[in-house]
Parts: structure tokens; sequence; C-alpha cells
């Protein structure tokens, strides 16, 4: 299993939210080249990123900070929020980053899921499905839609999606752990790669996402347990990534 260390991204600092809310922000860092470098040495295959500036509306923060970090490691970095539109993937694309993740645009035009699929490649495109209590929130999860987790997912599988990113918002940043039930009927059901998100804190948890792998669960996105040192990195990429 893939396991994804989780930088989140605020007026260049590396922060940590509670359920997504801004005012809720507890800055771990303010030069996250140097924590990206230090997932690296750590043993992560890959990086998380998110530019939370841009999923509150805020596009044109943080792109230097990440151009750093994408400068700083030769590992991939995946990048998710505030990319709205066919030009903003291709240029983070450009810029050097794996693979773009898009959420709030998927709901509101799916179509341009559809577009950036067909001219990157499912490879380079992800799927974030932000969910609270089953239905799918938007706009750096401000705004719940009355739209169903898993029939949002179908319709993303039709437009070719291949990966998708699923966090339970009521566990982010509150190391209770993952949602696996859910995520686990997400990736059966829809027989598509999901990488699980929002509180994973102990090796439990992590464990009880490998003992679902059945089903499709590709990896695991970390982020608070490893900024207030509940887990290990290297224990951790050790013990479950393959």
């Amino acid at each position: 299993m893939l396991i994804l260390p989780a930088i989140d991204l605020i007026s260049g600092n590396c922060v940590r939210l509670k359920e997504g809310a801004e005012s809720t922000r507890k800055i771990y860092n303010d030069q996250p080249y140097i924590v990206a470098k230090q997932w690296q040495d750590e043993g992560a295959r890959m990086i998380h990123v998110v530019n939370l500036d841009g999923a509150f509306g805020r596009a044109d923060q943080n792109v230097r900070v990440i151009e750093k970090i994408l400068s700083s490691v030769s590992i991939p970095i995946e990048l998710g929020g505030g990319i709205r539109t066919l030009d903003d993937a291709g240029n983070w694309l450009s810029l050097g980053v794996a693979r773009v993740i898009f959420g709030t645009v998927a709901v509101t035009q799916p179509q341009i899921v559809a577009d950036a699929i067909q001219k990157y490649g499912s490879e380079q495109v992800v799927v974030g499905i932000d969910a609270r209590r089953d239905k799918v929130a938007i706009e750096g999860w401000e705004k719940q839609t009355g739209e169903d987790v898993l029939t949002f997912a179908r319709k993303m599988r039709g437009l070719g999606a291949e990966r998708f990113i699923y966090t339970d918002i009521q566990r982010d940043g509150r190391s209770t752990g993952p949602n696996v039930e859910r995520t686990a009927f997400l990736a059966w059901e829809t027989q598509v790669k999901v990488i699980a998100s929002g509180g994973i804190s102990s090796v439990a948890h992590l464990q009880s996402l490998v003992d679902a792998n059945e089903h499709n669960i590709e990896g695991a996105i970390i982020g608070t347990a490893l900024y207030e040192g509940v887990l290990s990195l290297p224990e951790v990429v050790e013990k479950f990534q393959n």
C-alpha cells in the first residue's frame, strides 16, 4: 500500500486543519520544501500536496512555494486545491506535478475532468471525493451538495477516472481513523483505485485498510499524525509500503 504524507499549504505555511475549517489552522512549518525533503528522506514514494488557498478561492497563492517543493525532491507530487480548469491542470503538470486532483470542478463541470483525462491520461488525473454524511462537499468543503458519493463516483468512472481520493470530512484532522467501511465500499462498487484520507493516526488504522485491500484500496494519506509525532513515517513505510 502506498503511504502518502500530506503537505497542506496556506499562505506559504505547512498547516493542518480540523474537518477542513480554515479557522482551525495550526502552522507546523514555514518552509514546506524542507518538510517535503524530510518525507522523501524517510521513504515516501509520493507526496500529497494541497493548495488550501486555492481550495478557498485564492488560486494564485503558493505557486512559488509549490515550485520550490517540486525542485527540492525527486519523488512525484500529486496536487489538489483550486484546480478548476483544463489550463490549471496543464500548467501544474507542465511545472512538474505528477498528477492533479479535481474536486469541486468534478461536481460542477464534470466535462473538464473528461477533457483532462482525454488530454493528459488517466494516470495524471485524480478525482477527489470529499464526503460528509455520504454526500459530496465542494469549495474547500464549505459547501455541501446533495450528490450521493457512489452516484458521483460512478459518473466519474464513466468519464474515464481510474483513481479516487476519498476523504471522510468529519474524520479529517481528528485522528479518529479512516472510514474503512465506506472507502472499501466505494472501491468495490466502482472497481476504481481508491486512496484513503482522513483521520489516519495509528498502525491499527493502516492495518484495517490493508485488511480491506482486496477491495482495491491503493494507498493512504497521512497528515496530522505525522506532524504531531503520533506516527513515524519510516516505521509505517517499512511496515506497510510495498
